[in-house]
């Protein structure tokens, strides 16, 4: 198969068209943060850095701790920058960007998010480590993907059943794995719950400011529900599109975050900043200690 111009889109220099990457400018183990700012919190504990690439929202630093490649990339906030930045660094590595055919032989990334979430349990402290096992998806994205086993998965038709009758999901939710291998290496024994991915801040979390929210009892519904011995234990906009994808490009995902806000009593972080640099630094030093290549 060979790619159309306009389906595999790429700027003069020969770069992917959103993230503006090369494939050279790229390591095979990636740290994803939202903010374009957090990029620099990471890679300022790099030994040295290679690459600084910066284009629209996306910033990327390329670099070495100890004897580990790395690459931090920023997504921006949102399942729709997710679908961009996995789908251009799956290109980056699997797709012959010069002849826009597939490689003979696919390559598996490890993309490890670092981000912060809002807790929905009681048991879950303000500014704690979590680690997502897996994610359900309440954006609606994957719905544009043909990927039946997370559309399908027996933990939606147990959500619907917890629902109904009293609420009816907008959108139809599915659900993604992250994988094991990251979360025991990196993430050793810290909470790992589900997490729930929305497509936006306010009224898709459950807040309501002057606009009012559609569904009521959103949260409580998450909150109670549970499947296999595992709740929901947070809520964010980026771990189930990102789980998903990775999923069905084959690469590894994890999502790691820390916990700013507690949904049930309306608690927020007194000091934010710390407990991301606590999250950052965590990661980074077992990530140096451990070679993925």
């Amino acid at each position: 198969m060979q790619w159309l111009d306009s389906e595999l889109i790429l700027n003069p220099d020969g770069s992917v068209y959103h993230l503006n990457l090369r494939p050279e400018q790229l390591a095979n183990n990636i740290i994803t943060v939202g903010d374009q700012d957090r990029v620099r919190q990471v890679s300022r504990y790099f030994d040295r850095i290679e690459h600084k690439v910066r284009h629209r929202e996306f910033v990327t630093h390329t670099g070495w701790l100890g004897k580990v490649r790395l690459s931090v990339v920023s997504t921006g906030i949102g399942p729709d920058n997710i679908d961009i930045v996995v789908n251009e660094l799956d290109a980056l590595v699997n797709i012959n960007l010069q002849t826009r055919e597939a490689n003979p032989e696919p390559t598996s990334l490890n993309i490890v998010r670092l981000g912060t979430a809002g807790a929905l349990q009681a048991d879950t402290p303000l500014d704690s480590l979590v680690a997502t096992s897996g994610a359900i998806g309440f954006d609606g994205l994957l719905q544009f993907y043909d990927a039946p086993e997370q559309h399908n998965h027996l933990l939606i038709k147990s959500l619907r059943k917890h629902a109904a009758p009293a609420w009816s999901f907008p959108v139809a939710p599915y659900f993604a794995e992250g994988d094991d291998f990251l979360r025991n290496t990196l993430a050793p024994g810290w909470n790992a719950g589900l997490t729930a991915t929305n497509p936006g801040f306010y009224a898709p979390q459950g807040r309501q400011l002057r606009a009012r929210q559609r569904f009521d009892g959103y949260l409580e519904m998450m909150r109670t529900f549970e499947y296999q011995g595992r709740s929901i234990q947070n809520l964010e906009m980026e771990t189930a599109a990102l789980y998903g994808l990775a999923a069905m490009l084959g690469h590894k995902a994890l999502s790691c975050s820390a916990i700013l806000a507690r949904r049930f009593d309306g608690a927020f972080s007194q000091n934010p900043g710390k407990a991301v640099k606590n999250l950052i630094e965590t990661v980074l030093s077992r990530m140096a200690h451990k070679s993925f290549e």
